[in-house]
């Protein structure tokens, strides 16, 4: 009789480790399981801080842009207006619209290249306007090449009507130093 009191009683505790055990893993699986919810929960918050961070720098960058486009339009307002050019007629920025309204008549009517030299070589104001938007442009351009890692951007403005308005005035430029009129 004893010996089956101890056998049970060893069967009852063993049950009771079987159980404990049993309890025991399914608490693991369970902090497994919050782990790796909490862990993927932390990798998407920091997803969301850095999209929120990119777009606020985004912004800053937009908002950086507009005050340099500004800067540089109110640099070429005197120069449209000495070689009577008139904006591009699009919904563009008005400062693509401008350079954009340079360059077509450049490529429409060559002259306009002489009427620019004549301009700056006669009207200290349109030379001081075309020096201001050439060291501004570059410096622009120098910072986009600076902080662009991968060259698109930079590349992008260079060949675009900024790196073609820069490459016209400074041919006129020269040309107003090389003549004597």
């Amino acid at each position: 009789m004893q010996d089956t009191l101890i056998i049970a009683a060893i069967g009852i505790v063993f049950l009771v480790q079987i159980a404990i055990l049993y309890f025991i893993y399914t608490t693991n699986t369970r902090v497994r399981d919050v782990t790796k919810t909490l862990t993927h929960q932390y990798n998407l918050i920091v997803k969301i801080q850095s999209t929120l961070k990119n777009k606020s720098a985004t912004n800053a960058v937009a908002e950086n842009a507009e005050m340099i486009y500004q800067d540089l339009l109110q640099n070429l307002i005197p120069i449209m207006a000495a070689i009577d050019v008139m904006p591009r007629a699009t919904s563009e920025h008005p400062l693509w619209r401008a350079l954009g309204g340079i360059m077509d008549e450049y490529a429409k009517n060559p002259f306009a290249l002489e009427k620019l030299r004549r301009c700056i070589k006669l009207d200290a104001e349109v030379a001081r306007s075309v020096d201001n938007y050439m060291n501004r442009a570059d410096a622009f351009l120098n910072h986009l090449t600076t902080t662009d890692p991968d060259g698109i951007l930079s590349a992008t403005f260079t060949d675009g009507l900024l790196g073609q308005s820069l490459t016209f005035f400074a041919q006129a430029k020269q040309l107003a130093a090389q003549t004597t009129e």
